[in-house]
């Protein structure tokens, strides 16, 4: 468990400060604790504010999410609340986000002009692998950020690596859809969220999701590189021989 500053708060959901004061006029949120004089935001505040923001992303209006939400809570068990509100909160990765200057992000990328690095970094932002802050960078994913750097370094030309960024999180985004739909279809009923020991059930699922979601898609990507990658060099392999028979 940690504590936010509503600055860290907006910036951990990906949004800004201006929409979290809104939903917490709106009592979307619950109240800030204090610290001294300091407001401060728990992962409760931040499992919250992603649930508004994305019932916001299917449509509904701040009313609508204020009274569905009211709805849900009533006669609900706070513990079993806090319990779904925690599991949601957690993160599904073990990276920690890391803060680099433009200078850090150059070097990073050693060899591209200025100019280069420059459109490289707006796209970056525009795909969500930096997020401007300060004079530099926040980078969600490290990992992601190193990988593109390996890639630059074996010679795949910059704009490439970043069009494979945005491929890849496409089709992330199909695969977790595809996840969630057969499981939200299968296996999570009314009962789920307003039976008796519903929410606890339903926190206990969201719990044992995230390592096999990860477990699925991780062993279904190796399945298919070990297929695609011998597919690509024997392809290559048959052009080169086509070439040197036609010389």
């Amino acid at each position: 468990m940690r504590d936010y500053t509503i600055d860290e708060l907006a910036r951990a959901a990906g949004t800004n400060v201006r929409n979290v004061r809104v939903y917490q006029d709106r009592g979307l949120l619950p109240p800030a604790g204090r610290r001294g004089r300091a407001s401060v935001y728990g992962d409760a505040h931040l499992a919250r504010l992603r649930l508004v923001m994305g019932m916001l992303e299917r449509g509904y209006a701040l009313a609508q999410i204020k009274e569905m939400l009211t709805a849900w809570e009533a006669g609900r068990d706070l513990g079993d609340l806090l319990g779904l509100e925690d599991v949601l909160s957690r993160p599904w990765s073990d990276e920690h986000p890391v803060h680099i200057t433009a200078d850090e992000l150059r070097a990073a990328l050693g060899g591209e002009s200025p100019e280069a690095v420059a459109a490289a970094a707006a796209r970056a932002v525009e795909l969500g692998l930096l997020e401007p802050e300060g004079e530099g960078y926040n980078v969600p994913s490290p990992r992601l950020l190193q990988a593109g750097q390996e890639l630059v370094r074996a010679g795949m030309p910059l704009p490439e690596v970043l069009e494979l960024a945005a491929g890849l999180r496409r089709h992330a985004d199909e695969i977790a859809d595809l996840f969630v739909d057969v499981v939200c279809r299968t296996t999570v009923t009314p009962g789920n969220l307003t039976d008796e020991g519903g929410v606890a059930e339903f926190t206990d699922l969201v719990a044992r999701l995230r390592p096999l979601a990860l477990t699925a898609a991780s062993a279904a990507l190796a399945q298919s590189m070990s297929r695609k990658v011998p597919e690509a060099v024997a392809d290559n392999l048959t052009r080169l021989v086509g070439r040197s028979r036609a010389h």
